[in-house]
């Protein structure tokens, strides 16, 4: 069984972000990047997986983005992923997420071992859509279950049961290999990458593809995208209420229902 798990470096979610004056996106300058924290559920769990059991034979991590984000696959490397795939080229830098799938479909389909188990986080703390794992599951053509908080495996790796929340229940799905899985917080802790894993990474086969290697990348330029970036409105001052508990009291509900109007 061989697995991948598809990752993307993004912005860190304690990072201060700042918007460009003409609204094409944010000011990335001095911004520090990282291994999304929902991509790390796929890594860990595709390690986990490689660790309890004999026919796993490789993980695979697989990243889309420029020269930075081979920090982010080398990451993903020191946590225990056997190799990396990057898929590198101007020609792929857009915001358009149906587009990163198709490539990332394309440059699937270009291994001829093939992969068992396609491992995504839910979505990435950056754009925040959730559409890279579905529309990946349909460029392959391969079944997709969502949001995964549970997964069993079954003897023979030729199937599993997933478990994943729904609004007042719990859904089971039982479903054949080859499967796309994307994954809730919560279902895995990650492992930190320790320093003598992050030197060893760096010795770990790394293929690099390039437009010349991923025919057809013009074919979903239309998709999805931003017309524009803003930072969101300013928070209005704090109205600071003062006096006895009673006079508070009155005062606050004059304020909610003549000032704020919501009761």
């Amino acid at each position: 069984m061989r697995i991948l798990t598809v990752i993307k470096q993004v912005p860190d979610s304690n990072a201060t972000i700042k918007v460009l004056a003409d609204g094409s996106g944010i000011d990335t300058s001095g911004l520090k990047y990282v291994l999304d924290p929902f991509d790390e559920f796929g890594v860990e769990l595709g390690v986990q997986l490689r660790e309890k059991r004999k026919d796993v034979t490789e993980v695979v991590a697989l990243i889309l983005g420029p020269d930075k984000a081979a920090e982010a696959l080398r990451v993903a490397l020191a946590m225990g992923t056997d190799s990396g795939i990057h898929i590198n080229d101007p020609a792929f830098e857009s915001l358009n997420e149906l587009f990163a799938a198709y490539v990332i479909a394309e440059a699937i389909k270009k291994d001829e071992k093939g992969f068992d188990l396609i491992l995504c986080g839910k979505y990435t703390i950056d754009l925040d859509a959730g559409a890279v794992g579905p529309a990946l599951a349909e460029f392959l053509d391969l079944p997709h279950v969502g949001a995964l908080q549970g997964l069993e495996m079954s003897e023979d790796g030729k199937s599993f049961v997933a478990k994943r929340r729904i609004e007042g229940a719990e859904e089971v799905v039982e479903c054949d290999l080859p499967a796309l899985l994307t994954l809730e917080k919560g279902f895995v802790v990650p492992r930190y990458p320790s320093l003598p894993n992050l030197m060893k990474a760096k010795k770990k086969p790394v293929k690099l593809l390039t437009s010349a290697d991923l025919a057809g990348e013009e074919a979903l330029k239309a998709g999805t995208g931003f017309e524009s970036v803003a930072p969101p409105p300013p928070r209005p001052e704090c109205k600071v209420i003062e006096g006895e508990p009673e006079e508070m009291a009155k005062e606050l509900v004059r304020v909610l229902r003549e000032e704020a109007k919501v009761v």
